[in-house]
């Protein structure tokens, strides 16, 4: 490639490493961002799903404004507009202008995704594309694999606010190179019509869906509620696919699908994302809030998933052309499961048990991102390998967004359930115990000041010590959820365990 060439592919890689990293960034930072803006875990993980959502429901939509305006100038937008909801989200004091810089960060990564792929893939001649796209997709799998870990670094030392933060002086990096490298004039633009109707459509199905997963614990899987939001999202998805196959111009190209190696890319690209971080996601918030450790000590924890994406991904692509990508995603999808498996019969007291998942699931992964990229790419060029890029853009934030949604979903209801095993315990203890029944009343805090929450929060405390709990994730769950009733309820701050 020639020294201008590089560059410019440098510069979007940049870019998307900028949009993929703030898939994940924020998970690991949750607990800390859950206490500094007093809000819970269901709330605050829609600052997640607002990113991912409209990342992928307004991907395909701005990507046709940019080939309508110039793709150049377009994407210099975008970064501005993703600087703009970064320093938002940073400056929050409030859940809700958390969830609002969030939005502005999802559509100037929207922006900035399909232009940075179209503009990195187009920067290079012909013989050298399969490269690029390498590059590119390998950037996408590495921003999400240290997201977590990038975020607990600048969690423990800057903050939560540092993770958002720390996209200011890349952003400018690149907005100063795409000034420098990319012509703002008389760019080639194409005419297409906006499809708006797909577009929310999209917007509908995505939240419906996964309004359904997080809700769906709480309300009941059955109830009227639930029931009506699955059945709002294949109402909506089957007005989606009959609107994109009437339309001229369609959001989402569905004989892009015809072709089997695009078919079999998405589906990868959505499953392997959800195996993948939803471990990311779910681990991190693990270990701090239950285990009790900080978040540079979860960050440290899961890195081992990351550094084998760093590590395979290159490889990957040497493997690519021995192996064929059809065989090292199958060898990837394998790893991820074997990765499942372990963490299904671990004891998670025991870190190495944990590692060994974690190392199987980040090689099954890096193996992975690579071919995923080439085979969604095939042999389209101009506008069918845009719409390919977007489209399978699209579905990684689909996959980003069923992790999140089943994941915190499922923490959160386990947390819920450890909450009421451990005031059922505390009720069945007390009521053994060999004092007068007005002292038991005492302990049980039907006086509800801080000094008998204190004395029955250590009771409880002492009790599962001498009981010596250990084993499944539930158990420890109530050791540690115990414990932080114990320690807040002395400095008293509201608890986990709320009577």
């Amino acid at each position: 490639m020639k020294q201008k060439q590089m560059a410019i592919l440098m510069t979007m890689t940049i870019s998307i490493f900028l949009c993929m990293l703030d898939t994940t960034v924020m998970n690991i930072a949750l607990p800390a961002i859950q206490t500094g803006l007093h809000t819970d875990l269901d709330t605050l993980q829609w600052a997640l799903n607002v990113y991912t959502i409209a990342f992928a429901a307004f991907t395909i939509p701005l990507g046709r404004i940019a080939d309508q305006f110039g793709r150049n100038k377009v994407y210099f937008a975008g970064l501005i507009l993703f600087l703009l909801g970064s320093l938002t989200s940073a400056s929050s004091s409030t859940v809700a202008i958390l969830i609002i810089g969030r939005a502005l960060q999802s559509i100037g990564a929207a922006i900035v995704f399909p232009a940075s792929m179209t503009i990195g893939i187009n920067s290079v001649q012909l013989n050298k594309r399969n490269t690029a796209v390498l590059i590119l997709g390998i950037t996408q799998g590495l921003a999400a694999a240290f997201g977590p870990t990038i975020g607990g670094l600048l969690t423990q030392f800057f903050g939560w606010r540092g993770i958002f933060y720390i996209n200011v002086p890349l952003v400018l990096l690149a907005a100063i190179m795409c000034v420098a490298l990319l012509p703002m004039k008389n760019e080639n633009i194409v005419k297409a019509k906006l499809d708006i109707s797909g577009m929310c459509l999209v917007i509908l199905l995505l939240f419906s869906l996964t309004l359904a997963l997080v809700k769906a614990s709480a309300w009941g899987w059955t109830s009227g509620k639930i029931l009506s939001l699955f059945a709002g999202f294949v109402i909506a998805l089957i007005l989606f696919i009959w609107r994109e196959s009437m339309a001229s111009d369609p959001m989402i190209r569905l004989h892009l699908f015809k072709y089997r190696h695009f078919t079999g890319a998405v589906v990868m690209t959505v499953l392997s994302g959800i195996l993948f971080v939803g471990v990311m996601v779910l681990m991190p918030s693990f270990f701090t809030k239950i285990q009790g450790h900080t978040e540079l000590e979860a960050a440290l924890m899961i890195t081992p998933a990351s550094i084998m994406v760093f590590l395979l991904s290159p490889v990957s692509g040497l493997l690519l052309k021995k192996m064929g990508a059809r065989q090292l995603i199958a060898l990837g999808i394998v790893l991820l499961g074997l990765g499942y498996v372990g963490l299904s019969v671990m004891n998670p007291r025991i870190y190495w048990q944990f590692a060994i998942s974690c190392i199987l699931i980040g090689t099954g992964y890096g193996i992975i991102i690579g071919p995923i990229t080439v085979l969604s790419a095939g042999d389209f060029t101009g506008e069918l390998l845009t719409a390919s890029q977007s489209v399978t853009g699209v579905f990684r934030q689909i996959g980003t967004v069923l992790a999140v949604a089943i994941f915190v979903s499922a923490l959160s209801t386990n947390l819920a359930t450890a909450k009421a095993q451990v005031w059922s315990a505390a009720r069945n203890e007390v009521k053994k115990l060999s004092v007068i029944q007005t002292r038991q009343k005492h302990i049980m805090m039907t006086n509800k000041s801080l000094a008998n929450r204190t004395k029955a929060a250590e009771f409880l405390w002492k009790w599962l010590i001498n009981k010596k709990i250990h084993g499944d994730i539930l158990k420890i769950s109530l050791e540690y959820a115990a414990r932080n009733w114990y320690d807040t309820s002395k400095n008293g701050v509201r608890s986990v365990i709320n009577f």
